[in-house]
């Protein structure tokens, strides 16, 4: 594992943490054609109690008019695409552990417990958003994980099995990694 990814691991500062989560916010108000709600004087954990009401609401909206639904999606997985790559470079990721690293330590940011392999096996035991978000919600904003996890490894397709917010007991997907058969 690469020195960058190594000390992300161990230590990344709130402050940095922070502007990653204000980041993801200003892109999902994007996907959504939406005006972010304001962060200023908010620490990490109000912000990311913001972004998980905001989020929520704005997908509720627009599940409501089901017709602009395949857009937004594009547009979810655009933004977090472009997020993704830009960690990729920052952390050198290279490989597909680094890849599914990189993608831990992002979601561990969260309050997501993501575990994923090299083969693209992912388990998430634990995830604030389950209790906030509907199965429907969790669907749509789903496009934002597929997106990030496709910049993370330079490609590939994210698919999940089951989910928190369905009544299981864990989050399970898989990543297709570019490439792989």
């Amino acid at each position: 594992m690469n020195l960058r990814l190594c000390l992300a691991r161990l230590y990344l500062p709130a402050g940095l943490r922070k502007r990653k989560l204000e980041e993801l916010l200003r892109l999902t108000a994007r996907a959504f054609d939406a005006a972010p709600p304001s962060v200023e004087g908010l620490s990490l954990e109000g912000t990311r109690r913001r972004y998980a009401e905001f989020s929520q609401e704005v997908a509720e909206r627009a599940l409501g008019r089901p017709e602009g639904l395949t857009t937004i999606r594009e547009r979810l997985f655009d933004e977090a695409l472009h997020l993704g790559r830009e960690i990729a470079r920052e952390l050198g990721v290279s490989t597909r552990q680094e890849a599914m690293t990189a993608a831990r330590i992002l979601y561990r940011g969260l309050e997501i417990d993501l575990r994923g392999d090299d083969q693209g096996d992912i388990v998430i035991r634990r995830c604030s958003f389950s209790r906030q978000y509907s199965p429907e919600v969790c669907r749509l904003i789903s496009a934002l994980d597929e997106g990030i996890l496709s910049g993370l490894a330079g490609g590939g397709e994210l698919e999940f099995e089951q989910r928190l917010t369905e009544g299981a007991d864990c989050c399970r997907a898989h990543f297709s990694f570019p490439g792989a058969p």
